[in-house]
C-alpha cells in the first residue's frame, strides 16, 4: 500500500483497536449487565457506572465479528457505533481498523464556501453498479461540468440495501451495499485529488423503523416529552441526554476526521426539540469544527422553520422557498405546500433571491395560518443553498418526475440560468445537468409487515391530493419495496448522447464556466441582496452588491407570455437567454427570458 497519512476518530464507545486487543464499550442504562459476543464467544463486560459497560478482549483483531447480549433480550444486537455492517442491521458488527487506509491527498485543506457548486447524489442510483468505486469513475464528468462540491445522500446503514438513507439505524456504519469503508475513503480521496469537496447528509432527528435496538437497552435515548413525525423525540435535554448528545457529536466528528468529509448537511433540524441551556446544534457546530483544525468545514442545515438565527452558527441552509416559487412558475402546480406560492410566485422568488427567505414571519396557508420564518435580509447570499431540484422535491412526488418532464425546455433553461448565476450557493441533483429522463422514486427494503405498511402508507399519503382521488391512479404509484423501483431510478449515462440532452448538458457547462470566470472572484468578499422589484406578473428584477463594490443584476421573465416592462441597468451583460437588453423603456421582455448584468 502506498505510504500516506492516516486518520482515525478515537471514540468513547464502540470497538476501538488497542495494542492488547479491542476495547468494547456500550451504553445500556436500561440493563443490569451486558456481554460482548466476539466471533461467537460470549464474554462478560464490566460495569463502568452510569449505564456503561466495557471490556477489553485480548487477542481480538480487525475483522472480528461482535455483538452485544443483555439479560431478558433474546437477540444479540449490533453495536450502535458499528463502523461496518457487511451482513445488515440484524447481524454482528465488524471490528474495523480505521487507520488502515493511506490517504494520498495529505495536504488537502478544503475549499472556500463562496465558490461551492453542489451536486447531490445517491450512491446506489448514481451509476448502474451503485457503488463508491463506480461513482469514483464519474468524478471527471463532474469536474468537467464545473462541480466543486459533492453532497452524498445519507450513508448510515439502514435495513436492507435499497434506501434513500434517511432510515439509517447505525449512524457510524456506511451502507455496505455500496462497498467497504476503504472504498468510500478512496472515493473521497479521489475527489480531493481533483479539487472537489465532499459533504455528507446526516440524520440526527430519528432512527429508521427497522433495526433500531436502542429502545431495548437504552430507553433514555428517546423522550416522550418531545414528539416527531417518527414518534418519540431524540433526548437532547433530559436525564441521560449528555450521552445522547455525545453520540451525535462524535458521529459528526467521525465523518469529518476519519473519512475526511468536508462538511455535513443536517437533515430536518426543526425536528430536534431541545430546551437545554446550551443548544445541541450550537455544541455540535463548535466541536465539529474544532475536531479538524486547519481545514475548511462547511455545515449546512435543512430547517423548515426558516430560522435565520442558526445561520450565525452554520454556513448555510437549504432554501425551499426558491425551489417552490420556481416550481410554481414553471409548472403552474398549486397543490400541497405549493399553495403558499400560488399568489405572486414571481414576487416571492425575487424576495427569496434577494433576502434569503420568501416567508419572513408571514402566515403560511399550508401550515394553517401559522407564521413562518423571520427576517433574513441581513444574511449573505452564500448563507442559502438554492436549487431547482433535489431528492425530496423529485422523490416525494408519486411518480418521481423531474422538472424536465413537467415544464418545457426553454422554461427549464431559464430557471437553470437564474439558479446557476445567482450568488447563493447552487445545488444540482444528479442527472439534472442533462435533463435526465429517469425518475427518482421513493424506494426502501423493509421486511414482512413493515414493508407492506410502507407501500400502503405511501399510497395513502397521496389520497389527500385532489390529483389522486382516483384509487386506480393511486394503485399505479410504484411500490417502494419492489426492486424495480430503485432500478428505474438509476441514471442512464448513455442518454447524454441524445442531441436534446447533450445540448442541455452543454448549457449547464457554459453557465458554470461563466459563474467560475465572472462571478466567483466578486463573491469572495461577500455578497448581499440590494433590492428587488416586480416588472410584471412573471417578470422581476433583483440586484446584489458585492464586498468589492461590484453590483450584480438579474432581469427575467419566468412565464409563458411576453411581458411589457420598463427598466434600466448599469452594467455589462454576462448572459442572456432571449432578447434581454440593459435598458428597456416600455418594451417587451420575451417569455422565459433571463439576463444577467455585472457592474464592476
Amino acid at each position: 500500500m502506498p505510504v500516506g497519512s492516516r486518520s482515525a476518530q478515537r471514540m468513547p464507545f464502540g470497538a476501538e483497536l488497542q495494542d492488547a486487543g479491542v476495547r468494547f464499550r456500550i451504553w445500556a442504562p436500561s440493563k443490569p449487565a451486558a456481554e460482548v459476543v466476539v466471533d461467537g464467544v460470549p464474554i462478560a463486560m464490566d460495569a463502568a457506572g452510569e449505564g456503561w459497560f466495557e471490556r477489553t478482549v485480548a487477542g481480538a483483531r480487525a475483522g472480528a465479528r461482535y455483538a452485544f447480549a443483555f439479560p431478558g433480550l433474546d437477540a444479540h444486537v449490533p453495536d450502535p457505533a458499528s463502523r461496518f455492517q457487511p451482513e445488515g442491521v440484524h447481524a454482528p458488527s465488524v471490528v474495523v481498523d480505521p487507520g488502515r487506509y493511506a490517504w494520498q491527498t495529505e495536504n488537502w485543506s478544503g475549499r472556500t464556501w463562496h465558490e461551492a457548486v453542489l451536486y447531490e447524489l445517491h450512491v446506489g442510483t448514481f451509476t448502474r453498479e451503485g457503488t463508491y468505486a463506480a461513482a469514483q469513475g464519474r468524478l471527471d464528468d463532474l469536474v468537467a461540468l464545473g462541480i466543486t462540491a459533492i453532497e452524498l445522500m445519507p450513508l448510515a446503514q439502514p435495513a436492507g440495501t435499497r434506501n434513500w438513507g434517511y432510515d439509517g439505524v447505525l449512524p457510524f456504519a456506511p451502507q455496505y451495499a455500496y462497498g467497504t469503508p476503504d472504498e468510500l475513503k478512496a472515493f473521497i480521496d479521489a475527489a480531493h485529488a481533483r479539487g472537489v469537496c465532499v459533504l455528507l447528509d446526516v440524520v440526527y432527528n430519528h432512527f429508521g423503523p427497522e433495526g433500531n435496538y436502542l429502545h431495548a437497552y437504552a430507553e433514555p435515548f428517546f423522550t416522550e416529552r418531545h414528539q416527531t413525525p417518527w414518534g418519540a423525540g431524540i433526548n437532547l435535554d433530559g436525564a441521560g441526554s449528555a450521552t445522547v448528545r455525545e453520540f451525535f457529536v462524535q458521529n459528526a466528528c467521525y465523518w469529518l476526521n476519519e473519512y475526511r468529509f468536508d462538511g455535513l448537511r443536517l437533515d430536518a433540524v426543526h425536528e430536534l426539540a431541545d430546551d437545554s441551556p446550551r443548544p445541541f446544534l450550537h455544541e455540535l457546530a463548535e466541536r465539529a469544527r474544532a475536531a479538524v483544525p486547519g481545514r475548511s468545514v462547511h455545515l449546512v442545515l435543512e430547517n423548515d422553520d426558516n430560522d435565520p438565527a442558526l445561520l450565525e452558527v452554520y454556513d448555510a441552509q437549504w432554501n425551499d422557498d426558491v425551489h417552490h416559487a420556481l416550481h410554481v412558475l414553471l409548472t403552474g402546480e398549486r397543490e400541497g405546500y405549493y399553495r403558499d406560492y400560488a399568489l405572486g410566485p414571481a414576487r416571492l422568488l425575487a424576495r427569496a433571491l434577494a433576502e434569503g427567505f420568501a416567508y419572513q414571519g408571514e402566515p403560511s396557508r399550508h401550515r394553517g395560518g401559522v407564521p413562518r420564518g423571520a427576517r433574513s435580509g441581513d444574511r449573505p447570499a452564500a448563507a442559502f443553498v438554492d436549487f431547482l431540484q433535489n431528492h425530496d422535491q423529485i422523490g416525494n412526488r408519486a411518480f418521481g418526475e423531474r422538472i424536465a418532464s413537467l415544464a418545457p425546455d426553454d422554461a427549464v433553461r431559464a430557471a437553470s440560468a437564474v439558479l446557476l448565476l445567482a450568488p447563493a450557493v447552487p445545488l444540482l441533483f444528479m442527472g439534472e445537468e442533462w435533463s435526465a429522463t429517469t425518475p427518482f422514486l421513493f424506494f426502501s427494503e423493509f421486511g414482512g409487515e413493515l414493508g407492506a405498511a410502507v407501500t400502503e402508507g405511501r399510497r395513502r399519503e397521496f389520497a389527500a391530493w385532489p390529483t389522486f382521488n382516483d384509487p386506480a391512479l393511486r394503485a399505479r404509484i410504484p411500490d417502494p419495496q419492489d426492486p424495480a423501483t430503485m432500478r428505474a431510478s438509476t441514471l442512464d449515462w448513455d442518454e447524454r448522447a441524445i442531441p436534446r440532452l447533450a445540448s442541455m448538458l452543454d448549457f449547464h457547462r457554459a453557465l458554470l464556466h461563466t459563474r467560475r470566470a465572472e462571478l466567483i472572484p466578486h463573491l469572495a468578499s461577500g455578497t448581499h441582496g440590494d433590492g428587488f422589484r416586480l416588472l410584471g406578473e412573471t417578470a422581476l428584477q433583483v440586484a446584489w452588491r458585492c464586498g468589492d463594490g461590484a453590483r450584480l443584476t438579474l432581469v427575467a421573465n419566468l412565464g409563458p407570455d411576453d411581458a411589457n416592462v420598463s427598466y434600466r441597468i448599469d452594467g455589462r451583460r454576462l448572459f442572456a437567454q432571449g432578447e434581454v437588453l440593459a435598458e428597456c423603456e416600455r418594451g417587451t421582455l420575451p417569455r422565459w427570458s433571463v439576463g444577467w448584468f455585472l457592474r464592476p
